[in-house]
């Protein structure tokens, strides 16, 4: 069994408390006083738990990575704009198609990625399927490449670039951001 470094187990346990408090509604209450010791005892103990188990599977390299203010914002930025706009885009579009203003046309493209991590890699393709119009199959690796295997609404070309760029806007740049 690896062993897991402290910064692994710190990071993860950190990360369990803030969602903890968010989940559980206390992260406005640490403010206002109002916060439940049970409540914010009981995560703790929950967290440390969690992290004593799950670190080693969470946390690769560079633990405290989330940490970092510019990478947090960028990040918060991505969820609340850049996300937003390309779920925005194919929800018009999906919705569009539905009411028969454009022509369906599914099918399945490869797209390449130049994301190295695999967290970016899974972010994107998360993004990727909660966007209307799009689900993401399979992650291939191949001479050195990833590939993803999209359902598409629109399959309107098979060329790797174009679709790829059609399907992943600025998603892309963003998480490299992110993650790498």
């Amino acid at each position: 069994m690896k062993k897991t470094k402290f910064s692994a187990f710190l990071s993860t346990a950190i990360v369990c408390y803030i969602f903890w408090l968010l989940i559980t509604g206390q992260i406005a209450s640490i403010f206002t006083g109002g916060a439940s010791m049970q409540v914010l005892l009981a995560g703790a103990v929950v967290s440390v738990i969690t992290a004593l188990f799950s670190a080693r599977f969470f946390i690769h390299s560079k633990a405290f990575w989330l940490f970092n203010p510019l990478r947090f914002i960028i990040w918060v930025f991505y969820c609340l704009i850049i996300f937003m706009w390309e779920l925005t885009k194919a929800n018009i579009d999906v919705a569009l198609r539905a009411f028969g203003f454009k022509k369906i046309n599914p099918g399945i493209v490869k797209i390449e990625t130049e994301l190295k991590s695999e967290y970016a890699q899974s972010m994107l393709a998360n993004s990727i399927t909660l966007t209307p119009g799009t689900i993401t199959m399979d992650i291939a690796e191949g001479n050195g490449k990833t590939y993803y295997y999209i359902h598409w609404i629109d399959a309107s070309t098979d060329h790797i670039d174009e679709a790829g760029d059609n399907i992943k806007g600025t998603m892309e740049k963003w998480i490299r951001r992110i993650w790498e």
